[in-house]
């Protein structure tokens, strides 16, 4: 009984450790870095860019997780290197039109079925700047090359063990924790047992 208790205490506790020393990184790594579009990569985050507004696309509707839907236009972006796709949200969209040089602040990039958008969320910042872009290429666009995306962050039913409930079994537990728990579901393990006791 002692030693299904600790091990499933360390469980929990790896995992609590592994969020706070995330949750630490993200608080401390706070610079952004002037980046070209051509050195973008899916794993792009707080960067900065330079770049001119080729075209911007009609805003769509994006039903979201939880039955709110957001406005999502696509804006191609060009500098001297490359061109990507920047992906405007809600109140961002209308704030860049064509032929207009932007200077985005702490933006990210994400992928949308495998392929490169660049985002300003909500600790990034997009504006009109006098900076010139002489040249924009689109020899090069960022967001043509596919990538695999190989695993999901929020994925349901149990590997993940991260946020959202569709990672949680039926006992409030994650899904990674069970193979520390008795397998059938009417046997609850000895640890979770203890309290009930005295009732």
């Amino acid at each position: 009984m002692t030693r299904v208790t600790a091990g499933c205490n360390c469980a929990q506790n790896k995992g609590r450790i592994a969020m706070e020393e995330s949750a630490g990184n993200t608080a401390t790594e706070q610079a952004s870095v002037e980046v070209k579009i051509k050195d973008l990569t899916p794993q792009s985050k707080r960067v900065d860019v330079v770049a001119k507004c080729l075209e911007v696309g009609e805003p769509k509707d994006i039903p979201g997780k939880f039955g709110n839907s957001r406005k999502v236009a696509e804006a191609t972006i060009a500098d001297e290197t490359g061109a990507i796709i920047l992906s405007l949200w809600d109140n961002q969209i209308g704030t860049v039109v064509k032929d207009d040089v932007v200077e985005i602040k702490n933006g990210y990039v994400s992928l949308v079925r495998g392929h490169m958008r660049l985002n300003v969320g909500k600790y990034g910042t997009i504006a009109k700047t006098e900076k010139p872009i002489d040249s924009p290429s689109t020899a090069v666009n960022m967001s043509d090359k596919e990538y695999e995306q190989e695993r999901r962050r929020f994925g349901g039913g149990g590997g993940g063990g991260g946020g959202g409930g569709g990672g949680r079994d039926r006992r409030g537990g994650y899904g990674r924790d069970r193979r520390d728990r008795d397998s059938s579901d009417s046997d609850r393990p000895a640890y979770m047992n203890k309290g009930r006791r005295r009732f």
